[in-house]
């Protein structure tokens, strides 16, 4: 018998070795396929890249995995208390392992055999890390296996506290949210130092089946999970009894953060800083890198911009009459649901989208369409209001059939089930005005002109309507507006703001083609200095202009500013034919406004990867001295700007001051009420398509267009003075509210001399007629009264008095 035992033994020994010997065989199989795990050193996974504001204010991220990196030592005690307790409270004390938490795994499963169940696992966090890093998904022994040789290498390599950063910055929590940073802004719009334990404990609760524990789909399973980890908590000692009880009492309060842009009245900013990123770095960079962007904006003067163009095409838009409603809809049952489908304008919050109850002869009756909750889905409130005949009056004047027909009564404007905007009327509870989204569009740019950093950019009425921006994406004439380019060319090539040019009839004959160019008025003036020229945006003197210096310094010049990457030297070109773009044109006016200098317009200051170094920075100026340690009586550093100087800065001031009249006694005079020093020129385009304004104070330039999409005629009379001028001054009175009044810098050498307005020659100081003209040293105003382009279109000569009182009274009256 014991002979037979001991034969038994030998038999199961061996077996054991073979066993042994097998297992060891394949172990040392599957070491061999496994992956390296020392890049784990390496780890750069992708993370959002965060834009703000030239304040701090967040205006966008962007990422495919919403990840903010957080070390370890940043992560609050109670959230990895959470996730130890969720995932593996004896996380600090096995090596890689837990035996425990494995033989229960088996137990369980043995016990599930041939239910149809799921297996459960007994994976550590260190095992979570190995699998996410290093391995598939698969529910597979053998990848069960790998995943534990690789668990102990981890342990061996790494430091506890550096395996929960990696597996807390790396986990997914749903809502497309990677890691705890990113999840803690997802879901609560907190830092992670913010949360609550009942936050963390359900956010802790996430990583084993975001979708099982969605907030709002699944809200009884959230919450029961989140109060099971909170249990956890509290006995393994990380949170008091009375701590678990008040957490569990606490709902979910979930608020998902929405995605893309964050600041109001920023969306086409952001976006243009998007694509600037993508051209400079990359679509990987951008959704991947982590970079922290500080863009040049200021979210107040935005604010004052979008409110400024926007009130300025609602304005243009409404004296046009009511095109009709958004959308209709059928109202025979909960007529919320119906007008909730309707989607209505975003970033345009004061607007509401509401449904017509009942059309009759006193107003309409409206029903507001719902609010949306937190989890997307329609609140069960229904609102409903009034808009009086006297509050949609501009739209009794509807269009039908492409013409404007005078309505008798609401009724016959819109019907019960139709959609249409309105707008909370001040000063009552439920009175409301009707609105509609304006055809017309356009675009502006508010810029500092020293360093070319923009401040404000507006694209259209509403992003949420059209993506397109057209401040730096819509090819438009700039008509009048690009005169103080040729007039600036010819004051920097020995032109005086006094020289006189005929402004009277003039044809152009090229081969067997002829043009007749005329003013906007169809009449002409005579005699007139430049300055004149300017201020009344004479066009036939600004055409015998460039014909007389010729279109190649024109052209020279226009390329030198900005305007235009290559102009085509044709005369027509001069009166800014052309095609070119709002952000250009307020980039060449801002080399007028700060002395000559060119400047790079700039959406970005600074651009910082994920580690914090600067990788990009605007303001390229040199310091010399900046970086001294001690103060050792030296003066204070200057900063040197290298900024090419393209105009003369005394051009630069004498174009200046010449614009200055446009808005004293030119085509702009409604901006001088705003009583402080600016500078600018108006724009109207062939057939009234587009109607412009750009101009500049010393320390901030802007400039606007409005115009159909689709180019087509504005109306008749439609001008730049009328329609954009009174844009730039909404902008500027509200912009320069509390800025201190500044006039523009008279450089050193310039001659103030009075000249007679009509003559350009010099007069007696305060006479009636005369102006004080600046003039170049060696410079001044003529000796004799000469025209430029009197004797013929190539030149010019001297003018007896009597014949140039001729022709001004046979040539009209000054525009």
């Amino acid at each position: 018998m014991i002979r037979l035992i001991g034969y038994f033994f030998g038999i199961g020994t061996m077996l054991a070795l073979l066993v042994a010997a097998g297992v060891a065989v394949y172990v040392g199989h599957l070491t061999k396929e496994l992956p390296d795990y020392e890049v784990l050193a390496n780890y750069e996974p992708p993370v959002t890249t965060r834009v703000h504001a030239s304040d701090g204010s967040l205006m966008g991220e962007f990422a495919k995995e919403r990840r903010l990196y957080l070390p370890i030592q940043a992560v609050p005690d109670r959230v990895k208390a959470a996730f130890l307790s969720a995932e593996d409270k004896n996380f600090y004390t096995h090596p890689g392992i837990d035996v425990t938490g494995l033989f229960r795994a088996v137990v369980t499963n043995f016990r599930n055999m041939g239910s149809g169940r799921r297996q459960v696992g007994a994976s550590t966090i260190t095992q979570q890390v190995a699998k996410n890093f290093l391995l598939t998904a698969d529910q597979t022994y053998e990848r069960k296996i790998k995943e534990m040789i690789l668990s102990f290498r981890i342990e061996q390599a790494y430091s506890k506290d550096r395996i929960l950063e990696l597996y807390l910055n790396e986990i997914f929590f749903g809502l497309g949210a990677y890691g705890i940073a990113g999840a803690s802004l997802t879901y609560y719009d907190k830092s992670v130092n913010e949360l609550t334990v009942a936050d963390a404990a359900y956010l802790a609760a996430l990583p084993k089946g975001p979708s099982n524990y969605h907030p709002f789909r699944q809200t009884e399973r959230a919450v029961e999970r989140r109060n099971w980890v909170i249990d956890q908590m509290v006995e393994n000692g990380y949170v008091t009894r009375e701590e678990g009880d008040k957490a569990k009492a606490e709902p979910l309060g979930v608020s998902p953060r929405r995605n893309g842009t964050y600041l109001f009245a920023g969306e086409y900013f952001t976006e243009e800083v998007r694509r600037e990123l993508i051209a400079r770095y990359g679509v990987d960079a951008l959704y991947e890198g982590g970079l922290s962007v500080r863009t040049t904006l200021d979210p107040h003067l935005q604010l004052i911009a979008r409110k400024s163009l926007q009130d300025g095409l609602v304005k243009f838009d409404r004296l046009r009459g009511y095109r009709g409603p958004k959308d209709h809809v059928e109202i025979s049952g909960d007529w919320g649901e119906a007008v909730g489908k309707v989607k209505g304008l975003d970033d345009v919050p004061e607007w509401r989208l509401a449904v017509v109850l009942e059309s009759s002869g006193s107003g309409l009756s409206i029903g507001l369409q719902p609010k949306r909750l937190v989890s997307g889905a329609l609140e069960d409130k229904r609102e409903t209001g009034m808009v009086s005949v006297e509050d949609m009056t501009w739209a009794m004047r509807h269009v039908v059939d492409g013409k404007r027909v005078k309505a008798k009564s609401p009724a016959d404007v819109l019907k019960p089930g139709d959609v249409v905007f309105v707008e909370k009327k001040e000063g009552s509870e439920t009175g409301y005005e009707l609105r509609q989204s304006p055809e017309v569009s356009g675009g502006m740019v508010a810029m500092d002109p020293h360093t070319g950093r923009v401040l404000a950019m507006v694209g259209g009425f509403s992003y949420a309507e059209s993506e397109f921006n057209r401040a730096t994406q819509a090819m438009r004439q700039p008509g009048s507006s690009f005169k103080p380019i040729v007039y600036a060319a010819a004051l920097d090539n020995g032109y005086t703001p006094a020289s006189v040019i005929m402004d009277g009839p003039i044809t152009i004959t090229t081969g067997t083609t002829t043009w007749t160019p005329k003013n906007y008025d169809g009449k002409a003036a005579g005699p007139s200095t430049l300055r004149n020229g300017i201020e009344r945006s004479r066009n036939l003197m600004t055409v015998r202009l460039a014909n007389d210096m010729g279109m190649k310094i024109v052209a020279e010049y226009a390329e030198r500013f900005g305007v235009y990457d290559r102009l085509a030297q044709y005369l027509p070109m001069a009166l800014g034919s052309g095609e070119t773009t709002v952000m250009r044109m307020v980039s060449a006016y801002s080399i007028m406004a700060n002395g000559g200098r060119q400047i790079r317009p700039s959406l970005i200051d600074r651009i910082q990867d994920r580690y914090g170094k600067t990788v990009y920075k605007h303001d390229e100026r040199g310091c010399e001295g900046c970086v001294a340690e001690t103060w050792t009586g030296q003066t204070e550093p200057e900063l040197i700007d290298n900024a090419e100087q393209v105009l003369d800065p005394m051009t630069a001031y004498q174009i200046t001051s010449m614009m200055e009249g446009v808005v004293l006694r030119g085509t702009a005079t409604t901006l001088a009420e705003l009583g402080r020093p600016i500078a600018g020129k108006t724009g109207t385009t062939n057939d009234e398509k587009d109607a412009w304004f750009v101009g500049y104070t010393p320390n901030l330039a802007v400039g606007l267009y409005l115009g159909y999409d689709k180019p087509q005629n504005l109306g008749k009379g439609a001008t730049g003075g009328g329609l954009a001028a009174p844009v730039f001054k909404a902008f500027m009175a509200e912009a320069m509210k509390d800025v201190p009044v500044v006039d523009f810098k008279v450089p050193e050498g310039m001659k103030l001399i009075s000249i007679n307005r009509k003559t350009g020659m010099q007069a007696e100081a305060g006479g009636e007629g005369t102006i004080v003209e600046a003039f170049k040293p060696g410079t001044g105003p003529a000796d004799s009264y000469w025209v430029i382009g009197m004797e013929g279109e190539e030149g010019g000569g001297p003018i007896s008095s009597e014949a140039r009182k001729a022709v001004t009274e046979s040539a009209g009256g000054l525009y």
